[in-house]
């Protein structure tokens, strides 16, 4: 139990309206945190005074405030897991010899914020920054895989969603559904060749507290390399797992696919 139960209860009533699509009543509110109404209404005043909680009289209903805009504003300013990763990359490079990267969902691609390349290999696809089509990759099929099917049909309506690079990978919903199906059964997520020939790529999730994917560990080298494609996925996945323990997450990661240059 908190020892400080009214922070305990703020930060329960930020959690539950971030969770929501609209503002909702203050009934619905005080039952879903599991506070008298009585309560919930004097700490959501309270909260609308720091800027946290905003009230829709003409509505009667609480949505969030600026200060909780604010609030992942810093929180997406500071990074923080860039900054985990950074080291964790770099010891993944050390171990498997390979190029590391961390990639997050955006719409359907996946956008590159973390590149450790290993020495001597060639400069890839994807560098910091650059975005690819999420369905191509191994980060991203890590990602969509550990995604609720709904989230996944949302994003892919249809076959002009499917974008083509070299003539591979998924063209239809149906295609992608079972290539995630098997992602999941396998434990990580794989690509050859599909963003970039003669390259392949592993990929893990990292899983928020909600098991909730919010980025993608993948690992590339040159098919010709001769590598141990399991033992690398393996490695993948202790660094996912470490990330996703030290962000509070939850759940196992999934993803697997090989991700390319």
């Amino acid at each position: 139990m908190s020892q400080v139960p009214a922070a305990t209860r703020a930060l329960r009533v930020l959690r539950f309206l971030a969770g929501q699509p609209d503002p909702v009543t203050l009934d619905r509110l005080a039952a879903e945190v599991g506070l008298p109404r009585s309560t919930a209404y004097h700490l959501v005043n309270t909260m609308i005074d720091e800027g946290f909680v905003v009230h829709l009289p003409e509505e009667h209903r609480y949505g969030l405030g600026v200060a909780a805009f604010e609030v992942g504003s810093g929180y997406a300013r500071q990074a923080p897991l860039q900054r985990l990763a950074r080291r964790q990359l770099a010891a993944l490079v050390d171990v498997t010899g390979q190029s590391a990267h961390l990639a997050v969902l955006h719409g359907r691609d996946v956008l590159y914020v973390l590149e450790e390349r290993a020495p001597g290999r060639p400069p890839l696809v994807s560098d910091v920054g650059v975005r690819l089509p999420a369905h191509l990759t191994a980060s991203g099929r890590a990602v969509l895989a550990a995604l609720p099917p709904p989230q996944v049909r949302a994003l892919y309506p249809g076959r002009e969603a499917f974008v083509d690079r070299h003539g591979a990978g998924p063209q239809s919903l149906g295609a992608l559904r079972s290539l995630l199906s098997e992602t999941r059964q396998r434990g990580w997520a794989a690509e050859h060749g599909e963003v970039t020939p003669g390259f392949a790529s592993v990929a893990v999730a990292v899983l928020d507290h909600n098991a909730h994917p919010v980025a993608g560990v993948a690992i590339t080298w040159p098919e010709d390399a001769g590598v141990d494609e399991a033992a690398l996925a393996r490695a993948a996945q202790h660094t996912a797992g470490w990330l996703t323990r030290r962000i509070g997450g939850s759940g196992h990661p999934v993803g697997r696919t090989t991700e390319a240059t």
